[in-house]
Parts: C-alpha cells; structure tokens; sequence
C-alpha cells in the first residue's frame, strides 16, 4: 500500500501548487510573520529567516518523504509569487483521511486564492489519490477560515471544546488565548457540483481575513 504522497504540482486557472524550494524561504518567513497568521497558527515567533530555511529544506522535505502530509507552495501562475501554502497532515494511510490547512500571504488575500487551492488540493487528493475523507479544524472566532470551507462543500461536524490556543496582542504583547475548534469534514460526493457553483456566482469568492 502507498504510504507517501508523490512529489507534484497541482495547477488551477490561476494557481501553481508545487514543492517549496529555498527561494521560497525570504517569503515564507515574511508571510509567516503577520499578524494574522501570528493569531490563528501556532508559528513559533518571531518566524526568522533561518526559521524558514529550516523549514523549507528540512520540514517540508520530510513530511512527503516520511508519510506523514504534504506541503505546497501556493504561487500565482503569472507572476510565480508565492502567495500561501496548503499543508496536508495527520495523514491516515487505512482510512484514506487527511487533515487540510492553509495560510494565504497579507498580500495575496481578498483574491479567493484559498478556495481555489484548497479545492484543487482536494480534487487531487479524492481523484488521484483515492482519499475518503478530508478534515478541516477552524478556530471558532476565525469566520473567515470557516467561510472558505463552506465554499468548498465542507459540513460542519461539531465543536472540539476548549481545544484550541490562539494569539491576541495586548498592551503587553502577544498572549495565547484558549478556545473551540469547529471541525469540519469534505467526503468525495462533498464537491458534486462545487466547482460549477462557484463558477456561477464568478469565481472565487474573496475572504480578506482568513487565514
């Protein structure tokens, strides 16, 4: 049985979701420095450039290779920018299960970028990998994050209680804040008419804030 993810390159009308290179890391370590993502990911900070060198070359690396996920740099197809990332974790090679997270770059939102890719990824991850089950977990305060799941046919399953820590700035600084995770599902008949949907409405729907 296949227990790694190939190495590939998922690519949309606007998007290419390939491996990260060391190129990547001056970026990622100025996506991964914004408040936003500071709030809603637990990202050591500050997120320095040896940080993301590391991370680049040694954890993305060693999440395909090892079987555990996979990490993708989400770039614009025109202009190659990176703009985000789509990691695949807690992978259940039995069950045909993953669990899917994103980050879009503070100069990359309001595109819906993070409905695009995150569909795409799903697409391949049903269509090719013949996965059963993908999970979401959002922060109950992060909407916008919740929005984009809704947008790719994903149903709410419940609420982990107390299970998850986010960051708020206060007068003193950042502190760690104790809340719910809504977890959400997306099964293979989830995205049955998804795509045309959002065609229909023109497009991809814009979130500012997700993360």
């Amino acid at each position: 049985m296949t227990t790694t993810f190939p190495d590939i390159s998922i690519s949309t009308e606007r998007l290419v979701l390939r491996p990260f290179d060391e190129d990547d890391a001056p970026s990622l370590a100025e996506m991964m420095n914004d408040e936003q993502v500071m709030a809603w990911t637990d990202v050591p900070q500050p997120f320095t450039a040896d940080s993301a060198g590391t991370w680049v070359t040694e954890y993305a690396a060693a999440e395909r290779t090892e079987g555990r996920g996979l990490a993708l740099a989400v770039t614009e197809f025109l202009t190659q920018r990176l703009v985000g990332i789509i990691q695949l974790t807690k992978t259940n090679w039995h069950v045909r299960s993953a669990e899917l997270s994103y980050v879009i770059a503070p100069w990359a939102r309001g595109e819906g970028y993070a409905s695009e890719a995150s569909l795409a990824t799903a697409q391949w991850l049903f269509g090719d990998q013949k996965f059963e089950r993908i999970e979401l977990r959002t922060a109950a305060d992060n909407t916008a994050s919740q929005q984009v799941a809704q947008k790719i046919g994903c149903i709410s399953e419940g609420v982990l209680r107390n299970a998850c820590i986010a960051r708020t700035r206060t007068e003193e600084g950042w502190v760690e804040i104790r809340t719910d995770f809504i977890v959400w599902s997306l099964l293979p008949e989830d995205l049955e008419g998804v795509s045309e949907e959002l065609a229909d409405t023109g497009g991809f729907t814009s979130f500012s804030n997700w993360n």
